[in-house]
């Protein structure tokens, strides 16, 4: 061990340096080997994950193909109320499908124009903000904007755009409003399939294909 006494303060000034370069050192590889397990984890979180979402959305086609072409068996069978029944029930052993659709509220092509109007008339208005993007009428606005699944816009989340028209107060802003509510349409259906199977107490269990559920 050095006897730091019998050094020049020239001398100690070295040493220090030294060791603040061996510690600089020492907490680049421990950073680096904490980037490569993260890097390394995220790679194989996002491959399983991928693979998964393609997985249920082959489910979804499959589902979509199967029970539509089965659903023109029952029609032939009469075992639908009329033409326009979309809600069914098929059941075989301890499993049982549900078919459920419903009218969905969508928009046309000049949403689409709204939305980027929006966009760029958000950024422009959070220039005079002091907290940028951390404004939390921004961030709202932002996050209603988000599309779904399919990449559509949500109607309800457009919806509540409309609510914040009297706190923006801008002429540009509530004509990006009106150009929403003109795009509106009722022509889209959603069709949702739920599976269930019986427990061994006779009891119907939804059988849920999402992560979250398990």
């Amino acid at each position: 061990m050095t006897d730091l006494s019998k050094l020049s303060s020239e001398e100690i000034a070295v040493l220090l340096k030294q060791k603040r370069e061996e510690e600089r050192q020492a907490a680049l590889k421990k950073r680096e080997a904490y980037e490569g397990i993260r890097a390394e984890l995220v790679q194989r979180v996002s491959t399983k994950v991928r693979s998964v979402c393609e997985e249920v959305k082959g489910l979804h086609t499959f589902c979509v193909s199967e029970m539509g072409a089965f659903r023109q068996v029952l029609a032939e069978y009469g075992q639908l109320r009329n033409a326009e029944q979309m809600n069914y029930t098929v059941q075989e052993g301890d499993f049982k499908i549900e078919v459920k659709a419903c009218k969905v509220k969508k928009f046309d092509e000049r949403a689409d124009a709204a939305a980027t109007r929006l966009i760029e008339f958000l950024q422009a208005w959070i220039q005079g903000k002091e907290d940028g993007q951390d404004n939390p009428m921004y961030q709202l606005a932002m996050t209603l904007l988000e599309r779904n699944k399919y990449g559509d816009l949500d109607y309800k989340s457009i919806s509540k755009l409309y609510d914040l028209e009297g706190r923006f107060n801008d002429p540009e802003y509530s004509a990006i409003m009106s150009l929403f509510k003109e795009s509106h349409l009722v022509e889209g259906t959603s069709v949702n399939f739920y599976f269930s199977e019986k427990n061994t107490m006779g009891v119907w269990t939804r059988l849920e294909p999402s992560f979250n559920r398990l």
